[in-house]
């Protein structure tokens, strides 16, 4: 190992602890941040019913936030990899949009709820959502003719998805009973994460982290260039369904249990780019930590800024988002280059 190779590994390693350490202390603030603030933290003991503020709703909420930031940082650098560009995200390419549609006919065709606790309704509505999000990239791909043109794999992305968000429109015209529970969906909440919620999207991160993280190799050897990659001998039309059906499987279930939560997966992988050079296989795992410290800090400011009112998570992190997207093309095109 170089010595540039040991200093990019030691800083990779400090970064992972420090979003661990920022894990640990916001969890902590998120298990305060209420409209009882930290008297309940400090009665829990003996308070029953500050006990179960804490434990069933301010922190499942926030172990919420995390999980389903960690699942779109996993699926922003696995769709950055894969696509070769870094304007990709689950979003960009239509499959947040065919998550949503998913989940609004499973709602309009089965009564099924966002808001459900049920252990049984979240998988039906992490399935439906998995199922929209794997067409809508399948979509993509198609009118993109593949993945070898970026601009017209983005366009592509941006028409499905503008097509797909008008049909989950449509639906919600059509029954109209389900509009309350869609507009809290398509803000982008984790009000209404509960533990159920939580198992889910722990089941599926650690199984898209391990399937990504096995993948990595491949996302290396496609950021040589398409040629190279098939002179590696990495069976690509294989690998790519796979890396294709993790980040589909990803955002679907964060998507179902929170929302519609804009930049989280697009910010993450550029945020530990910006600290660290490092391969695809410790960038999936620090994107996945990023993306989660970003949600959960999110999620704790946007019940902060406006207590004991709250602002929708998805407003609150397309703000930020933008903003920081519009320095990043002000950073680039101040040094001459693209994004």
């Amino acid at each position: 190992m170089s010595l540039q190779q040991t200093s990019q590994h030691r800083k990779a390693v400090v970064l992972g602890g420090v979003l661990l350490l920022a894990t640990a202390l916001l969890l902590l603030l998120g298990a305060s941040v209420g409209s009882t603030g930290f008297e309940s933290v400090l009665n829990m003991q003996r308070d029953p019913q500050a006990l179960q503020i804490v434990w069933e709703i301010r922190l499942p909420r926030t172990a919420g936030a995390w999980l389903a930031g960690a699942l779109l940082g996993l699926g922003g650098a696995v769709a950055q990899g894969l696509f070769r560009n870094p304007l990709a995200d689950p979003y960009l390419l239509g499959s947040a949009s065919g998550a949503s549609l998913g989940v609004a006919l499973a709602m309009a065709l089965f009564g099924v709820s966002p808001l459900a606790t049920h252990w049984v309704a979240r998988i039906g509505l992490t399935g439906a959502a998995f199922v929209g999000a794997v067409l809508a990239v399948l979509l993509t791909l198609v009118l993109a003719k593949g993945v070898q043109h970026t601009l017209r794999l983005l366009l592509a992305g941006v028409i499905v998805g503008v097509v797909l968000g008008a049909l989950s429109s449509l639906i919600l015209l059509l029954t109209p009973d389900i509009m309350q529970a869609m507009q809290s969906f398509m803000l982008g909440s984790t009000a209404f994460v509960g533990w159920a919620a939580c198992a889910v999207m722990a089941v599926v991160f650690a199984a898209c982290l391990v399937a990504a993280w096995m993948m990595s190799h491949v996302l290396d050897g496609l950021a040589l260039g398409e040629s190279t990659a098939q002179s590696l001998g990495l069976r690509l039309p294989q690998m790519r369904a796979a890396l294709v059906a993790v980040l589909a499987l990803a955002t679907g279930t964060a998507v179902a249990q929170t929302g519609l939560i804009a930049f989280v997966g697009l910010a993450a992988p550029h945020l530990v780019r910006s600290v660290v050079k490092t391969t695809h296989g410790r960038l999936i795992v620090l994107a996945s930590l990023m993306g989660a410290v970003l949600l959960m800090a999110a999620d704790i400011l946007a019940r902060w800024l406006m207590a004991p009112q709250e602002l929708p998570v998805g407003v609150l992190t397309a703000v930020l988002g933008g903003g920081y997207l519009l320095w990043l093309m002000h950073r680039s095109s101040s040094r001459g280059g693209g994004m």
